[in-house]
């Protein structure tokens, strides 16, 4: 059973508004009762007798003037105690008076408005449990495919008119353990996971399976000997230990083909934030296990497009043991982490392919010496080589290109942008042109990256006045959801009004996506408040671009069009997060619904997970009475009484599949 919602808020499930409900889906004006008991809005038919649609109207209206009378003479007697209270209990006594004004305002909107409850979405069938949009996955009998067999899935968004379904979790599926436990331990019936890959022994190298958990602590080299490997690393880099990265400039790591995370999950208790990445997979997918321990993936491929990351985003990118050839198509994936490293930036490359042993194959010799001419060609420095692992350095000085003998050419001006929402891969060099070209040495070190300068700031063409309001205006919003939902997230530790947080594990939020991170200050805001959570900032596609920005900050973050899937597996994400987000969506035309947006929220947000909307008055109070229809719980409340703005807080409930 999910948790039921703060007291305090105005009561969900009603429709409030109409102002704004055409432009959200004009289909939802006439329709017929459902099977629940609710129904859409009717309209009345032509042959309807109006003398008894006057008589009805009158009662209506009578009925009306007695609710007000009775609403408003409650809140006035609320005032009046408040009044006579003590100074200690007049600030509970007036929220309480407030939050009740609200609740009786919507409620008489509701009324006079006359909006029904729209009808509930139906369950989606079986094989929708795993669902990932965008790589035709549906119609795949899982049980039947070869896990030891790549296939590698063209990521292609069509529009989907019949997933209007709400996407339910497996039989014996459990909330996943709190962080920093479930980083170490997941639910076996969580993922998909078939038992041809348990026998096949593909995984259990990797992982142990007890009776009802996998456990990630075994003798395989990405998890054990995590420790172990991230410090040769960082001795091949010339540095004592992996403690030390944040000196030498390394905060984000891209990490391709990541196993089941172990890398980036190490890498997290030294401050660095590691992104993983891999090709979609049936089950006993990368992503999927990943996310479901509480590291950040999504669904990405080297195959023929290029990654939705702007060009000098990551201080290192990390493969081992990736799969992916280097050697093949002239080069061009080499090209890609090119236009994705930093200058300065590490590429480090673990593979059997490396060994001496290896290297006597004649084959292998023929790829190893096309992947070292062509790294030299790129003007990376070979640093280091011990046993299987390589780190090339990624040049600082822009004088190495036009220095070269060979090698790929310097983008045009046209190709060297910053959106490259899945475009398809350049066999130039980006990047060389942008103001954003800085070391990684030179950069300011984290924590205090986040904080960008005035100077720092012109490069996006950002004022420092807006940027630091926005980091005030964030920092106030966070001290309110987190006052708002600390009672909820924390309700088997209670916490009294004035107490501290608790501390980790008992908190129940590890990751948020947020939808419209502009600035990226909703990250920051977390990060300066002490939350032990990290943040998937998404730029839309058809709104400003600041994702070089959040890059630049420190954060980690990803371009997408809302109206296609967003590349991650059912239940991956605590909250999800949307400031500006429907505005910003229904001032587009020709575009998809926002109910198809909710429904993708509701896809990939877990049980009991929390969704929190903060847009315009009217879009929030229709977007409420839309969400009646995805079984959500959900709360309006006024963020300023001066403002026009209201905050919608929903929890997806924990619905069951039956027995």
């Amino acid at each position: 059973m999910s948790r039921p919602l703060y007291r305090g808020f105005s009561s969900g499930g009603r429709g409030s508004g109409g102002a704004g409900l055409d432009s959200f889906d004009m289909s939802y004006q006439t329709k017929e009762i459902g099977e629940n008991g609710f129904g859409y809005e009717l309209m009345n038919p032509a042959g309807t007798n109006r003398a008894r649609q006057n008589l009805i109207f009158t009662i209506l209206k009578l009925g009306l003037v007695v609710f007000i009378v009775v609403a408003l003479s409650g809140s006035l007697y609320w005032a009046i105690s408040i009044s006579t209270s003590s100074p200690s209990s007049i600030y509970h006594g007036y929220r309480r008076l407030q939050e009740q004004v609200v609740s009786d305002l919507m409620e008489i909107g509701e009324l006079s408005l006359g909006i029904s409850r729209l009808k509930e979405l139906e369950f989606c069938p079986p094989e929708y449990e795993n669902y990932a949009p965008c790589y035709n996955n549906v119609s795949e009998n899982f049980d039947l495919a070869d896990p030891l067999v790549p296939i590698e899935y063209e990521r292609k968004c069509v529009p989907d008119t019949e997933m209007h379904c709400l996407i339910l979790p497996p039989r014996n599926y459990r909330i996943p353990l709190r962080w920093p436990s479930g980083r170490d331990f997941i639910w076996k019936e969580n993922v998909k996971i078939t038992g041809q890959e348990f026998s096949s022994g593909s995984l259990t190298k990797r992982m142990m399976v007890e009776e009802e958990q996998i456990s990630f602590r075994s003798g395989s080299l990405m998890v054990d000997g995590v420790e172990d490997y991230t410090h040769q690393i960082a001795e091949m880099i010339g540095l004592r230990n992996e403690s030390n990265f944040i000196e030498a400039g390394v905060r984000t790591v891209l990490d391709i083909g990541c196993g089941f995370g172990s890398f980036g999950a190490h890498l997290f208790s030294k401050q660095l934030l590691t992104m993983c990445i891999a090709t979609y997979e049936v089950s006993g997918s990368q992503v999927q296990l990943t996310l479901e321990r509480g590291i950040p993936a999504m669904i990405g491929s080297f195959s023929s497009r290029q990654l939705p990351y702007p060009y000098l985003s990551f201080d290192m990118l990390h493969c081992a043991r990736c799969g992916i050839e280097w050697e093949k198509n002239n080069g061009i994936f080499l090209v890609e982490v090119d236009r994705l490293l930093r200058p300065g930036g590490y590429f480090v490359w673990t593979s059997q392919i490396n060994t001496h042993r290896s290297l006597r194959d004649k084959e292998n010799q023929k790829k190893w010496s096309i992947i070292h001419e062509f790294a030299e060609n790129l003007c990376w420095d070979m640093l280091s080589q011990q046993e299987e692992t390589i780190v090339w350095k990624k040049t600082s000085r822009r004088k190495c290109y036009s220095s070269r003998k060979a090698g790929p050419a310097i983008c045009g001006r046209s190709l060297d942008v910053e959106s490259p929402y899945y475009q398809p891969l350049n066999p130039c060099i980006a990047g060389m042109r942008s103001p954003r070209w800085i070391p990684i040495e030179h950069r300011t070190p984290w924590p205090s990256r986040a904080r960008l300068n005035s100077t720092e700031l012109d490069i996006y063409g950002v004022h420092s006045e807006d940027f630091a309001e926005d980091a005030a205006s964030w920092s106030s919003a966070v001290h309110s959801y987190w006052s708002l939902l600390s009672p909820l997230i924390f309700s088997d530790h209670p916490k009294r009004p004035g107490d501290e947080d608790p501390s980790p594990p008992f908190n129940m939020l590890r990751n948020v996506l947020d939808m419209n991170a502009h600035f990226g200050g909703f990250n920051a805001a977390l990060l300066d408040a002490g939350k032990s959570v990290w943040v998937m900032n998404v730029v839309p596609a058809n709104g400003p671009n600041y994702l070089p920005l959040i890059f630049d900050r420190g954060f980690i973050g990803v371009q997408h069009d809302w109206c296609e899937a967003f590349p991650a597996y059912p239940r991956t994400y605590d909250m999800v997060h949307a400031e500006g987000l429907l505005s910003l969506e229904t001032h587009q035309k020709d575009r998809c619904s926002i109910l198809d947006i909710f429904l993708e929220i509701d896809r990939i947000l877990r049980p009991e997970g929390w969704v929190m909307i903060r847009d315009t008055a009217t879009l929030a109070e229709t977007a409420r009475t839309m969400i009646t229809q995805l079984r959500w719980d959900a709360r309006l409340m006024e963020l300023d009484s001066s403002g026009n703005e209201k905050l919608l807080v929903c929890q997806k409930p924990f619905f069951r599949k039956q027995q």
